[in-house]
């Protein structure tokens, strides 16, 4: 039987025992060592996240006061309302302030126009936020109609109740010569030469096409008076042989079609009107007609008085013979194309029976005084200076044979 070497054997598992104990003592050593480390990168990275946070959420530059003006859309969200504080360098960092405002519970915060500046903290920011700014127009999508003989004014007052921008910007924007400069390089053919035409009211009156116009919530006014303005250059540019038939330049058949869009009716009646008015012209006779009393007035008025047809204007066409500087209104293609081309006939006046709007036309004053008689005349007996649309009577029956003599009868 082998006999065992205890001694060795005992020396064996001393040395495997110490170097277990050292093994644990070393993996102890380790573990703590990692957690340490672990701990105080954690610790590190948060004291570091604090204090980068903290920077965020002060004020870009405590030394600009300087204001900045920010508009906050209606429906914008907190991440919203954030990148456009970032974009106008009122915050370090969106995403942190967006985080701060779900933090800080503030609800919903309303949209307007706000003033900042880059010496506001974060605190002082959502205080700002919160208690409101300037409200802003809710500014929609929709269509504007501008109806054939409307003026300038009218259209402002449909723009100012369409849109968020008001009556005055928009007769000031059409009266502004830079704007029109602009208008004239881009549609030269059209408008090159109307900075040239004298005694113009509103260089732009007739020259926004009447018809039905989108208006995209965020455009701009000249955006949509620029649209209207090309509406008109494309409608003159499919019509530009057309002038070949006319002696008159684009600029006067517009004025004479705004003057024909408001006395006539039907497409038949317009042409014959037009006929009227150039006969007029041609023999030196002034077109009489009240639509150029009205726009000289600036008024609307039922009755046009005596005393109203001296009113001093170059668009009064009683006091002067010709054509006005320019149109009264934007005229419709179909007055358009009535004055390019006329119905030729011998009259020289027309009045309208104000009940059925049918016109009657004659060649002489005593056939057309007998029409104003009996077709306008009995709406008006009860005012003694009352005219008709062509304003007949004795005053204007002796300046009319002055001026055409036998010819007309």
């Amino acid at each position: 039987m082998a006999r065992f070497d205890w001694k060795t054997i005992r020396e064996q598992a001393k040395s495997k025992e110490t170097y277990q104990v050292k093994e644990k003592m070393w993996t102890n050593r380790i573990v703590k060592i990692i957690i340490i480390t672990i701990l105080t990168i954690m610790i590190a990275g948060g004291l570091g996240g604090y204090f980068y946070v903290r920077h965020t959420l002060s004020s870009v530059d405590s030394s600009n006061d300087e204001t900045v003006e920010v508009t906050v859309p209606i429906g914008s969200s907190t991440n919203d309302i954030a990148s456009i504080l970032k974009d106008k360098n009122i915050i370090h960092n969106d995403y942190i302030f967006d985080i701060y405002l779900r933090l800080q519970n503030v609800g919903d915060l309303q949209a307007g126009h706000f003033e900042f500046n880059q010496s506001m903290d974060a605190g002082d920011i959502v205080a700002t936020l919160q208690k409101g700014g300037e409200p802003i127009f809710e500014d929609i999508d929709t269509t504007i109609t501008v109806i054939e003989g409307t003026n300038l004014e009218e259209i402002s007052e449909l723009i100012e109740d369409k849109t968020p921008f008001t009556a005055e910007e928009f007769m000031e924007l059409v009266n502004d010569e830079a704007y029109i400069a602009s208008l004239s390089q881009q549609f030269p053919t059209l408008l090159g030469d109307l900075t040239e035409v004298e005694g113009l009211r509103y260089p732009l009156e007739g020259y926004l096409f009447p018809a039905t116009y989108d208006y995209i919530g965020g455009m701009t006014l000249e955006d949509l008076v620029t649209q209207m303005v090309s509406t008109m250059n494309l409608e003159f540019q499919a019509i530009r042989e057309d002038l070949d038939q006319t002696w008159m330049t684009f600029h006067q058949v517009l004025t004479l079609a705004s003057i024909v869009e408001r006395e006539g009716i039907t497409d038949e009646d317009r042409a014959m009107i037009a006929g009227v008015f150039l006969n007029r012209i041609e023999v030196g006779m002034p077109l009489q007609s009240d639509i150029t009393i009205l726009y000289a007035l600036g008024e609307h008025k039922e009755l046009v008085t005596l005393t109203d047809l001296e009113v001093e204007s170059p668009y009064n066409l009683y006091m002067y013979t010709g054509l006005a500087p320019g149109p009264y209104n934007s005229p419709s293609m179909s007055s358009i194309m009535a004055t390019i081309y006329p119905t030729y006939t011998d009259y020289y006046y027309f009045v309208a029976d104000l009940d059925t709007q049918e016109i009657y036309y004659s060649t002489n004053i005593d056939d057309h005084n007998a029409l104003v008689e009996q077709y306008v005349n009995p709406y008006f007996e009860e005012d003694e200076e009352a005219v008709d649309e062509e304003a007949t009577g004795e005053d204007v029956e002796e300046v009319t044979e002055e001026i055409i003599g036998e010819d007309v009868e």
